[in-house]
């Protein structure tokens, strides 16, 4: 996905550049011409840009997103997959196949779904997960035909591209590094036990003094899978949700005078189709608030893998994609081509024939409260 056309970035510099306050809403029929005009256009590349409101989060830590996608099957030439849509949200992923066996012939096939790995290199990572149950990180739940299959899970934790889940079960320690519990587990293993860990890069120490501690330094791998039957001659419909992983971060530093220096500026350009109009309309959102270090908005990100079975000579027939930004007065960016707005939150893409292909990075912006 390295072709992007003009969704409606020239919506959210309307909106910015005409409200002389933050809390003032921008007018309905400028952000309407606007969006007009920017669907029309074609250019290189662009993000979505739109105004939309929802409370913002709590100023806090700051948390890392992880990259979470949708099924993945295993490649059969009778399988055709007929249709895919995908809803995404802060809240929640929705996905739906409708996939058609067009043989003659029952076919039992492996479907997974594999969940993000899981790593902290040091005291100061903060991920972002929506749960914490220790094998269904996501909160992960499917269908198929209306009944959910029996699934089942596999767990593997590797340091240094080693397997080491034998040892750790052996040794009672939970596998998931990133919940308290696991910590906790690691302290209570005998000193010798604890050297041992340390020499082969399970583990870290962390700490000092009487907070001196074990911590744990490993990945954890965890997907669940199951045997799918597909009916001769017969449609299956499979749908599955799970709650996103979603970075954020209490103020963003977009709109800072600094940010051009920053080596962080060109990877969000790039990331997220960032158009300067956009940036300089939050320039002046942070002038005008007085704001301090970047404008008055918090940030929500998050990545979804685009990846399935198809492939070019098994395209999926219909694509249908659905980004939510939330709320009335959310900012929204992101890469896309042949997106159109369809109601005050959403982006509609639609694609026939399509193998998708990389990833969708989805920047939110929640203004602060003054």
């Amino acid at each position: 996905m390295r072709k992007w056309l003009a969704l409606a970035a020239l919506a959210a510099l309307a909106a910015l550049t005409a409200a002389p306050a933050l809390g003032e809403t921008p007018s309905k029929s400028i952000a309407e011409r606007s969006a007009a005009k920017a669907a029309a256009a074609s250019i290189a590349r662009v993000g979505v840009a739109l105004v939309t409101g929802a409370a913002a989060p709590a100023l806090g830590r700051d948390t890392t997103e992880l990259s979470t996608g949708g099924l993945a099957f295993v490649r059969n030439d009778s399988i055709d997959i007929q249709s895919e849509q995908i809803a995404i949200s802060p809240r929640e992923v929705e996905i739906r196949y409708r996939l058609f066996n067009k043989s003659d012939q029952d076919v039992r096939m492996l479907v997974a779904f594999p969940m993000p790995d899981i790593h902290l290199d040091g005291p100061d990572d903060a991920i972002a997960l929506p749960t914490d149950d220790p094998v269904n990180l996501l909160g992960f739940s499917t269908l198929v035909d209306g009944h959910p299959p029996t699934a089942a899970v596999e767990q593997r934790v590797t340091a240094l591209g080693i397997d080491r889940t034998g040892l750790l079960r052996s040794l009672g320690i939970p596998l998931a590094p990133h919940l308290p519990a696991t910590n906790e587990a690691l302290g209570r293993l005998r000193p010798e036990m604890q050297d041992e860990l340390l020499r082969i890069g399970l583990a870290e120490i962390e700490g000092n003094g009487a907070a001196r501690h074990l911590a744990a330094r490993w990945t954890l791998q965890t997907t669940h899978y199951w045997e799918q039957l597909f009916p001769a001659d017969a449609e299956t419909v499979i749908e599955h949700r799970y709650r996103p992983s979603v970075g954020r971060s209490g103020q963003t530093l977009l709109g800072s005078p600094e940010q051009a220096d920053e080596p962080w500026y060109d990877e969000y350009k790039e990331k997220y189709c960032l158009e300067p109009e956009f940036v300089a309309g939050l320039v002046r959102q942070r002038k005008a608030a007085n704001s301090k270090p970047g404008a008055p908005f918090a940030e929500e990100r998050m990545d979804y893998l685009l990846r399935t079975g198809a492939s070019p000579a098994h395209p999926i027939k219909e694509f249908r994609l659905v980004i939510d930004k939330g709320a009335a007065e959310n900012l929204i960016s992101f890469c896309s081509d042949d997106v159109k707005p369809i109601g005050g939150t959403q982006f509609l893409m639609k694609k026939t024939d399509y193998v998708p292909d990389g990833n969708i990075s989805i920047l939110i912006l929640e203004r602060l409260p003054q």
